[in-house]
């Protein structure tokens, strides 16, 4: 599910500490950083619009729908597709046609490859080099440092994600087929992208609740799902690792692994904990359970194997905090990033402990970065108020923390609702629709395309402490 993340850290240790370095020593500060991000970021914010406009115009056309969905609903469904979210005001399943789901896995695909990245791959097999635009849209789009090659980023990127959705759809299909699935197939196809896109896209009005126990369909969405959402760093560390390039794996990497293995371990113990649905369940379905609903919201692809309307109170609060944190840089998830929320630790920690400086694993942030992190948290919670604020006006009858849920959910790009969605108001789903696309961008990327900049830098004087 997807936008890029505050700190931005290089595939490997050497390469960090040297980009890192330059970016310090010459003044490659936040301003410095927005000019060069801003006209990426608007361009990055038209191409997902038009995304979203064609594939509007496509689900409303009759042979898209089973029955009659309407024009609001059609647009809904292409926001969330696009945004690789998965929030639904009508199920896909029973109300489009297989051209109608075509064009959904369509969205999907291209919305969590990221924009232009499908047609800069094309570009790269008839052409050496890519345009100044389409490599620093591509560094944009996926918060790429100076020392990574777009060219080969984005080669990596397209093979990896068919390698893998192929691989998840022949598991898919086998378990699939000896489950009785009646269309296999196509089933197997179409899960295996929105897993690894962290879409969250059923064809099932029930999710996989049918599957709760079933270890290898589990298996096989969790895999796909943390693939995506880890991002595309870790398989380049991991190729080069493999290569003998390098002996260990790099800042990123450590930061994106221990993190996710963090949120997802104790994510999964609370929820084995406190949720009282699953309680009637042998130790190892149980603990299944709460394993795949914690990587669900971790990874914000939004599936879910057990009846996310009907959880506890202390559940849903779990889950609240996993989809804020969400995914990683370079991947197909959303959120405020694993790493954005490292940077805030470390600073958090480095303040209590008196340190000069912001450490984390022993590696020094650059101040830049810290306030990137910091300034992409105050941007989240900032459009989240906003959201959650005009929810409680055009829903008055919903209860609260269904509200605050939905719209941790639609920005995060994670797609699980307490089942707020299908009776949302059309203004509630604009405000939904808004909260998905800046999810996708991601709420940095957003701002370096809305915002204008002032050129004030400010200037000292003699009473320059501000007490907090």
């Amino acid at each position: 599910m997807s936008g890029p993340t505050a700190m931005r850290l290089p595939m490997s240790l050497d390469h960090a500490l040297a980009s890192l370095r330059n970016r310090v020593q010459g003044g490659d500060g936040p301003a410095a950083i927005r000019k060069r991000k801003a006209g990426p970021a608007k361009l990055l914010l038209v191409g997902y619009l038009s995304y979203v406009v064609v594939g509007w115009i496509l689900l409303s056309l009759p042979f898209s729908q089973a029955q009659p969905v309407s024009a609001l609903d059609n647009l809904f469904t292409a926001v969330s597709a696009v945004s690789t979210t998965g929030l639904i005001s009508v199920d896909p399943g029973t109300n489009y046609t297989l051209i109608g789901e075509l064009v959904i896995l369509a969205l999907i695909q291209f919305g969590g490859l990221g924009y232009m990245t499908m047609s800069s791959f094309a570009f790269l097999a008839v052409h050496a080099n890519l345009s100044e635009t389409q490599e620093e849209t591509t560094r944009t789009a996926f918060g790429l440092p100076n020392s990574v090659d777009p060219r080969l980023f984005l080669r990596s990127v397209v093979l990896f994600t068919f390698g893998c959705e192929a691989v998840g759809a022949a598991c898919l299909y086998g378990f699939l087929l000896e489950a009785g699935d009646p269309a296999p197939l196509w089933s197997a196809i179409f899960h295996a992208v929105s897993a690894f896109c962290t879409a969250g896209f059923s064809l099932y009005a029930d999710g996989f609740v049918p599957y709760a126990g079933h270890v290898g369909i589990n298996a096989t969405l969790a895999a796909l799902s943390l693939l995506g959402a880890m991002g595309f760093i870790i398989v380049v560390d991991t190729v080069r690792r493999l290569a003998g390039k390098t002996r260990h794996y790099g800042f990123t990497s450590k930061v994106i692994l221990r993190m996710t293995a963090i949120l997802v371990g104790l994510g999964t113990l609370l929820i084995f904990l406190v949720e009282p649905s699953i309680a009637g369940l042998n130790p190892a379905d149980r603990l299944l359970a709460a394993f795949f609903q914690a990587m669900s919201a971790s990874s914000t692809v939004g599936f879910n194997t057990i009846a996310i309307d009907q959880i506890a109170n202390g559940t849903a609060m779990v889950l609240m905090v996993l989809m804020v944190i969400g995914a990683s840089p370079a991947g197909t998830g959303g959120g405020v990033k694993t790493t954005s929320f490292a940077a805030l630790v470390a600073l958090v920690r480095s303040t209590l402990k008196g340190r000069a400086n912001v450490r984390f694993f022993r590696q020094r942030v650059p101040d830049a970065q810290v306030q990137l992190a910091t300034t992409s948290m105050a941007c989240y919670s900032a459009f989240l108020a906003i959201g959650l604020f005009l929810l409680l006006l055009t829903e008055p009858a919903a209860r609260f923390e269904t509200l605050a849920f939905e719209a941790i959910s639609a920005l995060g790009t994670v797609g699980l609702s307490l089942g707020a969605t299908g009776d949302l108001s059309p203004l509630g789903k604009l405000v939904i629709i808004g909260l998905m696309l800046i999810g996708r961008l991601g709420v940095l990327t957003f701002g370096f395309a809305t915002a204008t900049p002032d050129g004030e830098e400010g200037t000292a004087s003699g009473d320059d402490e501000l007490a907090v």
